[in-house]
């Protein structure tokens, strides 16, 4: 697995199932992580005996102890199935109820969702844990002329995802007027999207998730994880992603076409709730 300081890019991220973190300070603290890059594989289950557990653990008893396996490849992942009766559903979150199904006894299903949730059957309903792959190439880096190693794009950033209409309403303010120091917050920015037909049900928590994912796993902010208070250190958050965005012209002018125009925006946020 990638250790903490190494520069290697993470190919997935796995947000592990299970209470979060009590971080000091916090009410909640944030979800364990588990960082891959390309060629380490993670399992995942029950557990065996003697004290034998996988790397991401689902206590469920109706969940094999060695239920499957991870594999983090280039700029995607697969999934193995070790089951020998049962299908687990890889779902994608950023689509309209897109998913895959990886059969019984199927080894390196390759994955091409971002943001995915693989959910197996379960004694208590289901048991699932998120895989997010931030390194998703999109552009063709392996036929360019002259060989030697694909460059990484450091900022691999898709901008038909809702994470990227989320940073272009936060940069909105600075794209219109340079000098304006405010940044939206989280409802503000839900209420700027809801008129789009992706975003109709876009909440201020799934804004902040979205936010966090920019911060920690697209631009890899310095400091994004430092401690303080929320309201501190989700302003200066936003502050450090409207700093990146602009600074490397990741997000420009042509992207608030993405957005609704503001009038709409207006008539959207009557009546409702972030």
């Amino acid at each position: 697995m990638t250790e903490p300081g190494e520069t290697t890019v993470e190919t997935i991220i796995v947000q592990l199932p299970g209470p979060a973190r009590a971080d000091a300070g916090q009410e909640r603290g944030r979800p364990g992580l588990l960082h891959m890059g390309p060629g380490d594989v993670a399992d995942f289950g029950r557990g065996g005996p003697g004290g034998r557990t996988p790397a991401v653990v689902l206590p469920d008893p109706g969940v094999s102890r060695w239920a499957g396996r991870l594999e983090a490849a280039d700029d995607y992942w697969r999934l193995s199935n070790f089951s020998r009766t049962a299908g687990y559903v890889v779902e994608n979150l950023e689509g309209a109820g897109e998913y895959l199904t990886v059969a019984p006894g199927r080894l390196g299903a390759p994955v091409p969702f971002e943001f995915s949730r693989v959910v197996l059957p379960a004694l208590n309903g289901t048991a699932d844990f998120k895989v997010f792959a931030p390194q998703h190439a999109y552009l063709d880096e392996r036929s360019a002329p002259g060989g030697g190693d694909q460059t990484v794009n450091p900022f691999a950033l898709d901008s038909t995802a809702k994470y990227f209409l989320v940073l272009v309403a936060l940069c909105e303010p600075r794209l219109r007027e340079p000098s304006d120091t405010a940044l939206p917050g989280a409802g503000e920015i839900a209420e700027r999207l809801r008129p789009l037909d992706s975003c109709r049900e876009l909440t201020r928590s799934a804004v902040n998730y979205h936010i966090d994912y920019l911060a920690f796993a697209k631009l890899r902010l310095a400091h994004a994880d430092e401690a303080g208070d929320q309201g501190g250190r989700t302003g200066a958050k936003r502050a450090q992603l409207v700093a990146s965005a602009l600074r490397f012209g990741l997000v420009r002018e042509e992207h608030l076409m993405l957005l609704p125009p503001r009038a709409a925006s207006r008539r959207a946020g009557h009546g409702a709730s972030a």
